[in-house]
């Protein structure tokens, strides 16, 4: 069970909350050392509300109980004070200044999508990742980069996989999916309605579903059967490029690579060396010729 990520979770999620869930989660953030030593039914009267809101509010939350949430808020405490903030730059901003606060922001999103990361659910969508006939990466826009980079990874363990930005050419494979496939919706909003309709007609095909969102619910955590969150802290104005969302996507693309890879290390050391050998064919055959 992760033990850190409580008062992020609970930032992230705060302006989705109902009026007293909002209510106990902005007193947790105000006074987390306190919150951690109160029963539900003491955090709910200091928090003017009730000892079955705060229970509410870890379900919100999709924590275990009231116990995960002060466990992680624990976790919290401890950990060192050099969290700075996502940094936006600034007009005609030097390179130098820039390339520390990218490495930064960049650093922080990695951190906090660890934190968010569910050992439970990484390690069931390792399980069907590991077993599958096909696996379908779906995303758009900026998702679709994260979809493109697990189709190429996957491709070099010899795992059959399919990345798409066409969603009628998704669809149409979706459509012939079976129980012995595994379809990934990446998406940062969670909101996406062409990646949550094509989990739903995969459900309908009994394939496993896979989400991979910013934190928290949402109509493409609703349609799969597994849910990966990434970090959802604000970023900076020039969000256009997707930078800390893209970096989280694929941070967890990685880590679920790296996971099956382990699984089957012998096979994979086969199969990589296989690939690169074959690469190193192309580049030979190309400067001879």
């Amino acid at each position: 069970m992760t033990t850190t990520g409580g008062i992020l979770i609970l930032t992230e999620m705060l302006p989705k909350l109902p009026p007293s869930e909002k209510k106990i989660a902005s007193y947790i953030i105000e006074h987390p050392q306190e919150s951690i030593s109160l029963t539900a039914n003491e955090l709910g009267k200091r928090s003017s509300t009730s000892g079955a809101a705060v229970i509410r509010l870890c379900k919100s939350l999709n924590l275990q109980g009231f116990q995960d949430l002060k466990l992680r808020i624990a976790g919290d405490l401890q950990k060192p004070d050099d969290y700075v903030g996502y940094q936006d730059i600034q007009p005609n901003e030097t390179a130098s200044s820039i390339i520390k606060k990218m490495t930064d922001n960049t650093v922080q999103t990695i951190r906090e999508t660890a934190e968010l990361l569910n050992t439970e659910q990484l390690q069931k969508a390792v399980d069907v990742l590991r077993v599958s006939r096909r696996i379908h990466f779906i995303g758009v826009g900026a998702s679709s980069i994260a979809a493109e980079d697990a189709q190429q990874k996957f491709l070099r363990i010899d795992k059959t996989a399919h990345a798409f930005k066409d969603m009628h050419m998704a669809a149409t494979l979706v459509a012939n999916a079976s129980d012995k496939d595994v379809v990934v919706g990446i998406s940062f909003s969670g909101e996406t309605p062409e990646i949550a309709k094509i989990l739903q007609l995969a459900n309908e095909n009994n394939a496993a579903t896979i989400s991979l969102t910013k934190y928290g619910k949402s109509t493409v955590v609703d349609h799969a059967d597994i849910n990966l969150f990434t970090s959802a802290t604000s970023e900076p104005t020039f969000r256009s490029g997707a930078t800390s969302s893209r970096i989280a996507q694929l941070q967890v693309v990685d880590i679920l690579f790296m996971c099956v890879a382990s699984l089957q290390y012998e096979e994979t050391v086969r199969h990589l060396g296989a690939t690169r050998d074959a690469v190193d064919f192309l580049t030979l055959n190309g400067k001879k010729g």
